[in-house]
């Protein structure tokens, strides 16, 4: 069921130039039960309009902390949405609406779980594998995460202390447009869908970020056999 619900900004983390990570904490419900990959939103004024516009954001942080939610956006010249979440500051008042949505962590322990995003499409996928990592099963989870520069790489630390926590767990962060000191992987993250993923078999896969990039991997994973696709398109 949709809420309206009070919170407070409560820490703001910048982690890249131009990528927030905004966490609020609940005020009134003190607590918000929803699905991994779910979101919520904001009702925001819009210049020149004289209703706010609604503005969705996913949820970053997993069910189990119900007590706080983290939202991690990227800075959108001219979009109200970011503009307003960019501006506020901690100890702010916030009002928004959730939990809604139909992308979220399906609960099949029987099967691989493979997450593909591009850019701030990591926010939901982020909540489901960890979720998913709370969970007592033995299935592999992949993370493939497509981003541009060097000065985009974020939750470095973090995924490298999930993999390190957690055996099962194995990611790749790749980088389309890499300066020439970058040592890692380079090229599209449609790429390692087409090259490393050998079998379909036994595996579900979880889609968020640019629409390209969707539609490419789709078109992939279902040229290799049928397996179930989930999907949330960012632009």
């Amino acid at each position: 069921m949709t809420l309206t619900y009070q919170a407070e900004v409560c820490r703001i983390r910048d982690l890249t130039h131009d990528v927030r990570e905004l966490e609020l904490a609940l005020h009134e419900p003190s607590r918000l039960s929803f699905k991994a990959g779910q979101f919520i939103s904001f009702e925001v004024p819009k210049a020149g309009l004289p209703q706010p516009v609604v503005r969705p954001y996913s949820i970053a942080s997993p069910p189990s902390i119900g007590d706080r939610v983290t939202l991690v956006f990227n800075l959108v010249q001219g979009g109200p949405g970011s503009q307003y979440l960019y501006g506020l500051r901690t100890g702010d008042a916030v009002r928004f609406k959730g939990p809604a949505g139909s992308f979220y962590l399906r609960e099949d322990s029987n099967r691989r779980m493979l997450c593909v995003a591009t850019g701030t499409g990591i926010a939901p996928l982020w909540s489901m594998i960890v979720s998913e990592l709370e969970r007592q099963s033995s299935q592999p989870v992949t993370l493939f995460w497509g981003l541009r520069y060097e000065r985009d790489l974020y939750y470095r630390e973090e995924l490298d202390g999930l993999a390190s926590r957690f055996p099962r767990f194995s990611f790749v962060t790749c980088l389309s447009q890499p300066g020439p000191d970058w040592t890692g992987v380079r090229g599209r993250v449609t790429e390692l869908v087409r090259d490393r993923v050998t079998s379909v078999r036994d595996l579900s896969v979880y889609l968020c970020g640019n629409g390209a990039m969707i539609k490419d991997v789709t078109a992939l994973i279902q040229a290799k056999g049928l397996c179930p696709i989930y999907r949330e398109k960012y632009y």
